[in-house]
């Protein structure tokens, strides 16, 4: 089998034949090897491209590796995932540099402070593979890699890399999910593997090795944070302060291979310096792929952009940040549409091509690598990408701001924080602020992350909405606006001063706000996450509360819509004093009250008021709804909010017994392909019953559908189209003469489309202020739209249309709409609401939960999942 797949990595590629090497060959390069380094073979029982290595066998060549060579070789743990597997790197240098590593990394880290001199310091390669679990010749290209650099003996070329640099290998960023693929994968196998792509090694069941344990792209998650393996990487990059980090994919099988430089757009935080160090690297892969005859391709699909990225992060960090990308034969063959097979020895080998070639252009310009970035950080700190400093406010969602502090710290941001009332740039703090100055080594990553809007070129806009009016698809690859102040429901504003503060740590606790007197309960105002969490955490250990849906005043303090009363009453002081507790370890904000008397607005015994339980909720899990959905709303649930969630596969749902369930949530996706009529069927029967079914995105389109629709909407076609009819007009059609370009491109006009599909941009909306969904946005919240839906509002006689997008002119908070698209979306829905029988259905025409960047938007779906059942109850 190994002589096989070897053999046809020959073969692919005629230059490479003369580098063919036996089949007992560890390497994909002829050189001389130390046979005191282990093999693969000899450590795992495979050749290298014969078998698709685990997670665990993984470590354990690394392990080998490391205790072989301990003079060269030092294998780092830096993460753990969701499901307990552990994340490594190997560092990997000659015995001279590892012999004063820590004086090297000190040396770096001033560097990456902005301060003069280099001292000892080397440039770092960051090799990252596999970060999306099912792209899995990346990690084995890590093994050879590292067994190449380790074994060679007498080669000019490894001598020159090891002494002349640091290189970092990060074998396996998502070890769930290639753990996840690697199990379906060798279950499905045979006697022998198929290239077919639709044999069952290739047809990955839902939801794919892609994703890590709650579904997360983990290639979005860079400036979020929310998963471990993204936050133990970053703290990871951080301590070493790589020069270059390239993050090694696969793409679509039929494709060939891809690196730097990249697509436009290239995001306007990035410098000329830099962008003449990606030519530099490609050039050199060029000639190694040119040496090995492997075709390949640049400047197209793949972009710099958005900062969420492996690539543009670290770009803005001051790294050559790239992404390469291997046609993937998810498996051990694929057979490609030209006629050829690509195999999994072939994808492995040019992954460690492309690997040796860039850690070899970082050695042969290792001074000009080192000052680049040193130039960068520098000019950084000065100012060079501005001065001032973004000011954060304390008083509006306070929990989300502080978390969002510690998230940019984390990053290695410098926060400063300051503690009760204070006026900065004519603008009065009453709770004190967080500062950002522009004005330090990340400063670029601090725009791109506190900017209101990073603007896309303008050439760039020009050539969409060409390729758009002559009905091309248009070239950006994701989102168009990220603010992160926007979207965790902060206040952000720019001063155009200095301003102080003390440091502030990404690990400190939040502190709690204990505010008020008294003996007949506890006040949890509905403000921000950490007060919804606190309310669901106090609902799971039994703790009673009351929530509103009306403010009330008490001397001069109002308490808003969707305050959660506990009482003593109703608790004893056992319970109360673990909602304290509860309240000091999250670091919410709660208000001791003295007697239940208001001064205006409702009662606690008022109907205004309803007593709130932990919800059993219950998610719709499986093939029919959008992984990456269902995973962002199991994290923001459970993992933020605190509330479990039962996932049940769809194709249970069609007679799953829902009566113990308070909430069903059905995620983006199309379910009506797998539930069929007696599944939608079994969930208008538990709303019927009193549950509430809460609908994402494109999942809406089943409650909407049929004769007597769950949620009385429609989506809308495309602005200045009227949806073509079903019947057969005869054979023949009514004459028209075309006579310009603008009447042609109507007249093919597909009557039935949908508007044109948005990348992702930050919008405002407005709220109905009287109906409970929408406590805690009085003022409205800004959103994130994607896609190309678009709905009719309810009519009041169905339901409550409870969050609305703005008028066209104050649609846009950041990133690009297309014109027709801000027209036709102003006061159209986005949260909907609508009464079925006992229950409520609810409908997000876009996901709350995206990313779980999203913070901001937390209450609403606490109101959703955690007071709403309350409400129909």
């Amino acid at each position: 089998m190994a002589g096989k797949f070897f053999g046809a990595v020959a073969t692919g590629a005629a230059m490479f034949a003369a580098w063919a090497l036996p089949v007992h060959a560890q390497s994909f390069v002829e050189t001389h090897t130390n046979p005191d380094i282990p093999t693969l073979t000899e450590k795992v029982g495979h050749a290298p491209g014969t078998r698709i290595t685990s997670p665990s066998e993984m470590l354990d060549y690394l392990s080998a590796l490391a205790q072989a060579a301990p003079d060269r070789a030092k294998l780092v743990h830096y993460a753990t995932s969701w499901e307990g597997r552990p994340l490594h790197y190997l560092v990997l240098t000659a015995p001279e540099n590892m012999a004063r590593i820590d004086a090297i990394k000190a040396d770096l880290a001033n560097v990456a402070a902005g301060r003069a001199g280099n001292g000892d310091a080397l440039p770092v390669t960051w090799l990252a593979y596999g970060v999306h679990g099912n792209e899995v010749t990346s990690t084995d290209a890590a093994l050879m890699m590292a067994y190449h650099l380790l074994a060679s003996e007498g080669d000019a070329r490894v001598d020159q890399i090891m002494r002349e640099s640091v290189v970092i290998i990060d074998p396996s960023q998502n070890p769930d999910g290639r753990a996840r693929f690697v199990h379906n994968f060798r279950a499905a196998l045979g006697l022998v593997p198929f290239g077919d792509r639709q044999a069952a090694e290739h047809d990955e069941p839902w939801p794919s090795g892609r994703f890590n344990h709650y579904l997360f792209d983990l290639n979005r998650d860079w400036f979020t944070l929310s998963q471990p393996e993204t936050r133990g990487k970053v703290a990871a990059i951080r301590e070493w302060s790589p020069v270059v980090v390239k993050d090694i994919h696969e793409m679509d099988g039929d494709d060939t291979y891809f690196f730097s430089p990249a697509a436009d757009p290239v995001n306007p935080n990035l410098t000329p310096a830099q962008i003449r160090l990606y030519e530099l690297i490609g050039r050199n892969n060029a000639a190694w792929f040119d040496r090995i005859g492997e075709p390949y391709f640049t400047r197209e699909v793949y972009d710099l952009f958005y900062p969420g990225y492996g690539d543009t992060w670290n770009a803005h960090q001051g790294a050559i940040g790239s992404t390469y990308e291997q046609g993937s034969p998810r498996g051990l063959v694929w057979e490609r549409r030209d006629g050829t097979e690509l195999t999994y020895a072939a994808g492995v080998r040019n992954h460690f091509v492309a690997s040796l070639s860039t850690a070899e252009a970082v050695a042969q310009n290792a001074d000009r690598f080192m000052s680049d970035y040193a130039a960068y950080r520098s000019e950084n700190a000065n100012g060079a990408a501005g001065r001032g400093s973004y000011v954060i406010d304390l008083g509006k969602r306070r929990w989300n701001a502080e978390v969002l502090g510690r998230r940019l710290a984390a990053q290695g941001i410098t926060v400063l924080r300051r503690d009760g009332a204070a006026t900065v740039c004519g603008k009065n703090y009453p709770n004190g602020y967080l500062a950002v100055p522009r004005a330090q080594p990340a400063a670029r990553l601090v725009r791109s992350l506190l900017d209101a809007n990073t603007p896309l070129p303008r050439e760039f806009v020009i050539e969409q909405e060409r390729r758009r009016s002559e009905d091309l698809p248009h070239e950006l690859y994701d989102v168009t606006s990220w603010s992160v102040g926007m979207m965790s429901g902060t206040e952000v504003a720019l001063c155009g001063s200095a301003v102080g503060g003390a440091p502030l740590s990404a690990i400190s606790p939040i502190t709690p706000v204990a505010e008020g007197s008294g003996d007949f309960g506890v006040a949890v105002p509905w403000t921000d996450s950490g007060q919804a969490r606190l309310v669901a955490l106090a609902l799971r250990e039994g703790i009673s509360g009351r929530a509103t849906d009306e403010a009330f005043s008490k001397g001069s303090r109002t308490f808003p819509r969707g305050t959660v009363v506990f009482s003593n009453a109703a608790n004893g002081a056992d319970k109360m004093a673990r909602l304290a507790e509860l309240a000091s370890e999250i670091g919410a904000h709660t208000v001791s009250l003295q007697s239940s008397w208001v001064d205006d607005g409702p009662n606690f015994g008022s109907s205004a008021f309803v007593t709130l339980e932990i919800p059993k909720v219950a998610m719709a899990w499986d093939d029919g709804v959008s992984p990456l959905s269902a995973g962002a709303l199991r994290y923001v649930l459970e993992q933020r909010l605190g509330v479990p969630v039962t996932p049940i596969r769809t194709a249970r749902l069609i007679g799953a017994d829902l009566s113990e369930y308070d909430v069903l949530l059905i995620p983006d996706g199309a379910p009506a392909g797998v539930l069929g009529s007696s599944g939608a069927s079994n969930v208008r029967e538990f709303a019927h019953e009193g549950g509430v079914v809460i609908a994402i995105g494109d999942s809406l389109d089943m409650l909407a559908s049929g004769d007597n629709p769950m949620l009385a909407v429609k989506r809308e076609a495309a602005l200045g189209l009227k949806p073509g009819e079903d019947e057969d007009d005869g054979p023949l059609a009514e004459a028209q003469e075309i006579t310009s370009e603008a009447e042609y491109r109507k007249a093919i006009q597909d009557e039935n489309a949908l508007p044109d599909m948005l990348p992702g941009a930050l919008v405002n909306t407005v709220a109905d202020r009287e109906n409970f969904l929408s406590a805690g946005y009085d003022d409205g919240a800004i959103v994130n739209a994607t896609g190309s839906r678009i709905f009719t509002p309810l009519d009041r006689a169905d339901g409550v249309n409870v969050l609305r997008f703005a008028a066209a002119d104050d649609l846009v908070a950041s990133g690009y709409v297309w014109d027709e698209n801000r027209r036709q979306m102003a006061f159209k829905p986005y949260l909907m609401a609508q009464r079925n029988g006992d229950g409520l259905v609810i409908g997000f025409a876009h996901d709350p939960s995206t990313r779980a960047y999203l913070d901001g938007l937390d209450l609403l779906l606490a109101n959703a999942v955690i007071v709403a059942p309350a409400r129909v109850r």
